[in-house]
């Protein structure tokens, strides 16, 4: 009786363990990008965007030959004051800075053409320009699903901006 109470038992918690388990394991695929704006001013948020275009620029050609996250992660924490120093280029106008780091948010659910990540925590390039506390754009550094090279130049995009612009031709 004692085995089979102990069989029952084992057998709940590999159920209730193992979606678990898997979703762990898929978000440790990702490294996300989050950059927050300095305010909700249409010029900060302007600013955010040309931030967003020169940093996937300095990442795209870093992050090109990495095998996982894991790679891409190192790589990024490794070139932390480089982003940060091509954020400020932008930011010369301004009167704040950018704060670069690696670390683990908490992102809502998002889809990306077909892919879509569950919402929940991930690693992520966290930009916080100035105060950080105006809206923010988000998307994966890797892979990278925001930005794509082509053979003669590389093309920055956002998937976002891709989704609101055929939605306002929709309109």
């Amino acid at each position: 009786m004692k085995k089979k109470f102990f069989i029952i038992v084992i057998m709940l918690l590999l159920f209730v363990l193992s979606p678990l388990a898997a979703c762990t394991n898929n978000r440790s695929k990702y490294v996300r990008i989050h950059i927050r704006a300095n305010s909700d001013s249409e010029y900060d948020q302007q600013v955010k965007l040309e931030v967003r275009d020169s940093v996937i620029a300095c990442l795209a050609p870093l992050l090109e030959d990495c095998k996982d996250a894991t790679d891409a992660k190192t790589i990024i924490a490794a070139h932390l004051e480089i982003i940060e120093s091509t954020a400020d280029t932008v930011l010369l106008d301004t009167a704040y800075t950018c704060k670069a780091s690696l670390r683990r948010e908490c992102f809502p659910q998002k889809s990306y053409g077909e892919l879509t990540l569950k919402a929940g925590y991930y690693d992520a390039l966290v930009l916080e320009l100035g105060s950080g506390e105006g809206a923010n754009w988000w998307c994966v550094a890797y892979p990278p699903l925001c930005f794509t090279a082509s053979e003669e130049t590389t093309v920055y995009k956002s998937k976002i901006m891709e989704i609101i612009q055929k939605n306002k031709e929709k309109d």
